[in-house]
This record gives C-alpha cells, sequence and structure tokens, in this order.
C-alpha cells in the first residue's frame, strides 16, 4: 500500500497549497461563482481525506497488502491486547496521527456550530429587546442605528432579515427590494451552512494559510451569488447603488465574525447593544469586486468551461477514496 500512501500525501500537498492559491488568484470564479463554490467544496473535503488517508493507510502498510485486511489486523492488535511491535513506532505514530486528526476535524466541526448556535441566540435575544417588526415586510426587524446596516440571521422557520432605520432612509424602494431578496437569497440558498464547515475548517487548521483563503473566497462566491438573486429583480445600477450604501455601513469585529461565520464582509454589524460600529479596510475589495462585477459584466463561462471545472470538482471527490480502496482491488 506505500504508493497509495505517497499519491495521497502528494495530492494532500498539492490541495492544501498551490491548487488553493491558483483558485484564489483565478479570475474566472466572479464569471461562475457557484461553479467555483462547488470546487472550493472539492478542495476542502479531498484534501482532508487525503491528508488522513495518507497517514492511514501508510500506518497500517505492515498489517495488510491493502487497506481492508490491514485495518482487520490492527482491530485485533486492539481487541486481543496484542503487540504493536508489528508496525513499529513510526507507523503506530502515523496511525495515531491519522486518528488524532480526523478526530480535531470533526471536534472542531462540532464546536464551531455550538459557537454559532450560542451567538445567534444571544443575538437572537438582543433583537427581540432593540428591535420591532418591519411595516409590510414580513420576517423582517428594524433597530435603530444611524448607520446603513443590514444582514440576515438564520435560524430555520424563525430566520429573519435585520435591517437598521439609518438605512432604510437611504434607500429607495427598488434599492430596499434589492437589499432585501439579497438577504433572502442566502437564507433560501442556506449559504451559512458552507460558511460554517469552512470557518471550522480555518479554525481546525489555522497554521494553514489556504483555509484562510478558502473563507474568504467563499465568503465572497456567496455575495456574488446573492447579488445574482437580486439581479432578476432589479437592474444592475440599482443593485451597485444598495452595495454601495449598505457597504459604507458598519463592519463586525474580529471576535464577531469568528463567532458568527455568516458576519459577511462589508455587510455585518456587532450585536446591536455594540453602539461603536466602525468599518474595516480589509473588506473593501471585496466590495469593489462585486461592484466591478456588475458594472463591467464579464461573460458567463461556456458550457464546455464549466463542464471542465465541474468534472475536476467531481475527480478530486473520486480519486481519494479510489488510492484508499486501490491496493485491495489490485491485491
Amino acid at each position: 500500500m506505500f504508493w497509495a500512501s505517497y499519491l495521497l500525501a502528494a495530492l494532500a500537498i498539492i490541495l492544501a497549497w498551490p491548487a488553493p492559491i491558483a483558485l484564489s488568484r483565478a479570475s474566472w470564479p466572479a464569471r461562475a461563482p457557484f461553479t467555483a463554490m462547488v470546487l472550493w467544496q472539492s478542495i476542502a473535503l479531498a484534501g482532508g481525506l487525503s491528508m488522513i488517508g495518507a497517514m492511514l493507510v501508510w500506518g497500517l502498510e505492515p498489517l495488510g497488502d491493502n487497506l481492508i485486511s490491514a485495518s482487520a489486523g490492527f482491530i485485533r492488535i486492539l481487541l486481543d491486547d496484542g503487540s504493536a511491535q508489528t508496525l513499529g513506532v513510526v507507523h503506530v505514530f502515523a496511525i495515531s496521527a491519522a486518528t488524532l486528526l480526523f478526530g480535531h476535524l470533526v471536534f472542531t466541526l462540532a464546536l464551531t456550530f455550538v459557537r454559532i448556535r450560542r451567538q445567534r441566540r444571544r443575538h437572537r435575544d438582543m433583537l427581540s429587546l432593540l428591535s420591532s417588526p418591519a411595516a409590510n415586510q414580513p420576517a423582517t426587524l428594524v433597530i435603530n442605528h444611524p448607520a446603513p446596516v443590514a444582514y440576515c440571521l438564520p435560524g430555520g422557520a424563525r430566520s429573519v432579515t435585520v435591517m437598521s432605520d439609518g438605512l432604510m432612509d437611504l434607500l429607495t424602494q427598488a434599492e430596499l427590494e434589492a437589499v432585501l431578496t439579497h438577504e433572502n437569497a442566502h437564507l433560501h440558498q442556506r449559504h451559512h451552512l458552507l460558511l460554517w464547515a469552512f470557518a471550522a475548517w480555518r479554525s481546525a487548521l489555522p497554521w494553514l494559510p489556504t483555509s484562510q483563503l478558502a473563507q474568504h473566497a467563499v465568503s465572497e462566491l456567496i455575495e456574488m451569488l446573492a447579488d445574482d438573486e437580486a439581479l432578476r429583480h432589479v437592474d444592475e445600477t440599482t443593485l451597485v447603488r444598495a452595495i454601495a450604501i449598505v457597504g459604507s455601513g458598519a463592519l463586525p469585529s474580529s471576535r464577531d465574525a469568528l463567532d458568527d461565520p455568516l458576519a459577511d464582509a462589508g455587510r455585518r454589524a456587532p450585536e446591536p447593544a455594540i453602539a461603536d460600529v466602525s468599518g474595516g479596510a480589509a473588506d473593501v475589495q471585496s466590495i469593489a469586486h462585486r461592484v466591478r462585477r456588475l458594472l463591467t459584466p464579464l461573460p458567463p463561462l461556456s458550457r464546455l468551461q464549466q463542464g471542465l471545472a465541474l468534472s475536476s470538482a467531481g475527480i478530486l471527490l473520486v480519486v481519494p477514496p479510489v488510492l484508499l480502496v486501490a491496493p485491495e482491488l489490485l491485491g
């Protein structure tokens, strides 16, 4: 199984460094945000599986010719309280590292979910005190704040869109419709689940620079997807004005963005009880990308180009499992 472990390790390195960097620097994702989103997800899933699989397969190599027989041998060692001398210290370390990494990723995913749920519950409690229902806008709350603020708070049937009265005073009816459609798109397309997964990836592997690249890229892509939904109801000029107005408003602190990864760049505010709303230059570039994409639209990817990108995503998801089971198929 040695060749499978080395191929998995090579794939893990590629997906952990050059592939995400190349995708984050590419210009085509703005032409096909959904396709780019699928590719980012496949890179994350395949990269994690390759990292764990490489260590696991290499660690179990002395116990069998394929993963199934080697795993059975390892289970016999555990159940019979046998000696691990058959494996050796280095192989035991590889198996332990794979187990710990898998447990770390799962635990971080669950912990991030709990933190987000807790933060949203606290946020919802504050909104019940500091907001009022918007007139003629179902599932929309208005907070008394002079800065232009708009964001959505997921919660299943209790999902709401929150806006400040300062924003509503600045928007025309068409611009208001654009903002509401944009926020509702986040809720209906379940963007918070994507951001939860990538926030967990970044928390689990903060030493990996590409985890930050992935989270930023995905945050920008979901904004583009929501913009595309808003374009079905308003024209480009109206949407650009709405983005500019909302983007000039409050931004979250770094703590809030970590607690709730749905706090989107350029659109989110701290919890309503916090009065000192501040801007952030780090998100100006993201807003500029969205505005430029609307003002100077590029042609969408051809079917062939989208097919190639989606096929690449599918191949990435298939290759690690194939490399894991290939020794058995050939053994």
